[in-house]
């Protein structure tokens, strides 16, 4: 997937935030911090999808939708602190495709994201689940269901399940992992990794005929299938 998403808001860290959640799922990302910045980056980059902070400086993000508007139709996403009614209303009479309010998940903007894309290009965005005799893992709704049972993990380990399980029989290091799962800024200690796979181990054990995460030593770890499990993804 090779869309192009600008995020404009002067907050350098929420951008790095909402950049690092976009990215995971495969689209480029472009940030920049103000308002004459967002206009020139959008006709240089022409973005599949802007995510527009109202409070910028030089040119708010009213009149940045405003131009926007009078030169393209790509979908903007409004995200600001305000939560009224009022702001609410004006963001979608300029002509915004829907609007956040701060502070948001990160996940739920990226679902925000792939929900717009989906309604204004009439294209259908692959989904993130994997369907497996006796496991499902949910991505969208962030459910895991083994055998007949439903599950809500925490966000981390349904991520790391769900990449371990996209990539199987594949091993990698707990830094591949830190890195693909937490990010680069993550400052905390990679046997979290350790951690996280006995909880999914635990959740696995009925499946332990069919599925295991197996440990690799001196490397890392595998999301192993038997070769006698057929399955479809």
């Amino acid at each position: 997937m090779d869309r192009k998403i600008l995020v404009v808001d002067d907050d350098v860290n929420i951008c790095e935030l909402i950049g690092l959640y976009i990215k995971k799922e495969g689209y480029h990302v472009i940030c920049v911090y103000d308002g004459i910045r967002a206009i020139e980056a959008f006709k240089e980059e022409t973005p599949d999808l802007v995510i527009l902070d109202i409070m910028l400086p030089k040119m708010d993000g009213w009149d940045v939708c405003r131009e926007l508007k009078k030169i393209s139709n790509v979908p903007i996403i409004m995200i600001s602190a305000k939560g009224d009614i009022f702001d609410k209303v004006l963001g979608l009479k300029l002509g915004a495709d829907d609007y956040v309010v701060k502070p948001f998940e990160p996940r739920e903007l990226v679902a925000r994201v792939e929900a717009v894309l989906r309604r204004t290009s009439g294209k259908s965005l692959p989904t993130r689940s994997m369907i497996m005799p006796n496991l499902l893992i949910d991505m969208d709704l962030y459910i895991v269901k083994i055998q007949d049972k439903t599950y809500t993990l925490p966000p981390k380990e349904m991520e790391l399940l769900y990449f371990l399980a996209k990539n199987q029989n594949r091993v990698f290091s707990r830094d591949q992992l830190i890195e693909n799962i937490w990010g680069f800024d993550f400052d905390g200690d990679t046997r979290t990794i350790d951690v996280h796979i006995k909880r999914l181990r635990e959740k696995l054990e009925a499946l332990k005929d069919q599925y295991a995460i197996k440990t690799v030593w001196g490397v890392g770890y595998k999301f192993e299938v038997k070769k006698d499990v057929q399955h479809g993804i």
